[in-house]
Parts: C-alpha cells; structure tokens; sequence
C-alpha cells in the first residue's frame, strides 16, 4: 500500500533540476550573507548599521517564526518548528515535482520558497535561532527584522500567488 502512494507521488519531475539551481541560489545567497553579516556585526557596538532613513542592519535572532510568533524557547519546540519546516518543504518539492517545465513563474516561486525556508531552517539547526539583520522603520515604527531568506520566501510566494491569479483569470477567459 505505501509502495503505490510513493509512485503515485513524483520526488523528481521535469521542473526539479531547474528548481533546485533556483532554490540553491537562494540558500547560497542567504547563507553567504549571514555569515558576512555575522561577522561585520561583531566590531559594531551598538551593532547597528545605519543604510537609510528607514533601513537599518542589526544584528537579531528570532527563535520563533515570522514576526517573532511562537517562539521556540525549549528544545521540543525547536525540534516542532523544525520539523514543520521539513514537511512545509517536502510539500513544496513534490507540488515543484509535479510542475510542467514551462510553468516558469510557479517553479520560480516554489524554489525561492523552497530555497529561503532551506536557509532559515539551516539556523534553526544550528544555532537553535534564525539570524536576521534588516530592520525597515518610519516615523518612530519598527517592523520585524528579517533576512535573505525571509526575501526569498515572501518574493517566491507574491511570484506563485500572482502566476495564480493569472491562470485563474485565463481559465476564465477560455470557459464561453
């Protein structure tokens, strides 16, 4: 029975090879700047690094999710967020799998999303805590601070919703 599920679902489709390059790019990118940033962060005291008005590198690690949600202080919690991620990206690289090789905007969506998660769940392994460095602000309001990979995810993601959207309004054109 469990053989015939695992035929049924595609681990390696048309699409994968030019997902992962997409998704090991983003990784690389997220990986390679933490680890600068880490270091460039170390000699600043306070460590923050003022770019523009409302942008600013500061140095955070964020044991919880997007905007700081449920945070992971034990290590059971840390092992939960972990493993969420890791079923959050198989889910990802079979739907990536099953996409037809000329389905660009969706299988550059899926692997920014693929890539990003990729990264943030290589901190969480190894420091128990995502690194996070760009701080945005105005007037007195900070948001979260985020990452490399927190880019990539959002921008994988408004790239998968508007492909979306898109098939969504063709295949209504095409219905008379």
């Amino acid at each position: 029975m469990t053989g015939s599920l695992f035929r049924r679902l595609p681990l390696w489709g048309e699409s994968c090879r030019q997902g992962l390059l997409i998704a090991l790019a983003a990784f690389a990118a997220d990986q390679l700047s933490k680890i600068f940033l880490i270091q460039l962060l170390k000699d600043y005291q306070p460590p923050r690094i003022a770019l523009a008005p409302f942008l600013d590198i500061v140095m955070g690690w964020n044991k919880g999710v997007s905007y700081g949600w449920f945070q992971a202080e034990t290590l059971s919690g840390r092992l939960a967020l972990i493993l969420v991620a890791l079923l959050a990206m198989t889910w990802f690289w079979i739907w990536l799998a099953a996409t037809d090789k000329d389905e660009t905007a969706r299988i550059v969506g899926i692997s920014l999303i693929l890539g990003g998660a990729a990264g943030n769940l290589c901190d969480r392994i190894a420091h128990g805590a995502v690194a996070d460095f760009f701080s945005l602000h105005a007037f007195g309001f900070y948001w979260y601070i985020f990452n490399v990979a927190d880019i990539a995810i959002t921008l994988g993601f408004l790239i998968f919703v508007k492909d979306e959207f898109s098939r969504h309004k063709r295949r209504k054109e095409r219905v008379p």
